[in-house]
C-alpha cells in the first residue's frame, strides 16, 4: 500500500504539477530537434494546443500523463475510485479522455495527424516515439 497523504500534502503536490514545458515533452522535443525534425511548442492556433506541433507536416503530438489520461483505465480506475476524493477524479479522467478523442477528431477532419506517447514511453523508448513521428513524416511525404 502506498504512502498515504494528508489533505495539505496532496495540495502541494498538485500545484506542483505543470501544464507544458513538461520532463516528458522537453525529452520528446529535444529528441525530435536533435533529428532535425522542427515543430512548434503548445501550439495555440489548433484546438487542443498539441504539445508539439509539426506544422509543416500537420502532425499534432500530445505528450499524455499516465494518471491525467487514463492510462490503463480499466484498471486504474477501480484504484483510484478507493483512494482519496475518488468520484472527483475518476470524473476528471474520464472528463480528459473523452475531451481527447474529440479534439482528436476534430483535428483529424481539419488534416492535421494526431499522435499520442504515453510519458513511460517518452521515458523509456524514446527513440521508438522518434522513430513513430519520423514514418509519419514519411507517409505524408509520400502521399504527397
Amino acid at each position: 500500500m502506498g504512502d498515504v497523504l494528508t489533505k495539505e500534502q496532496r495540495r502541494k503536490n498538485m500545484q506542483h504539477i505543470r501544464g507544458q514545458d513538461t520532463r516528458i515533452e522537453v525529452i520528446l522535443r529535444k529528441a525530435l530537434w536533435h533529428e532535425g525534425i522542427r515543430y512548434r511548442k503548445n501550439y495555440k492556433d489548433i484546438l487542443g494546443k498539441p504539445d508539439i506541433a509539426i506544422t509543416k507536416y500537420k502532425i499534432a503530438i500530445f505528450c499524455d500523463g499516465e494518471f491525467f489520461h487514463g492510462y490503463d483505465w480499466d484498471e486504474q480506475r477501480l484504484r483510484i475510485q478507493k483512494g482519496n476524493n475518488g468520484k472527483f477524479w475518476v470524473d476528471k479522467i474520464e472528463k480528459n479522455m473523452a475531451r481527447d478523442v474529440r479534439n482528436d477528431q476534430a483535428l483529424e477532419m481539419m488534416g492535421w495527424t494526431v499522435l499520442h506517447f504515453w510519458g513511460k514511453d517518452i521515458k523509456n523508448k524514446t527513440e521508438d516515439c522518434v522513430r513513430a513521428v519520423k514514418d509519419k513524416i514519411f507517409d505524408i511525404k509520400a502521399n504527397d
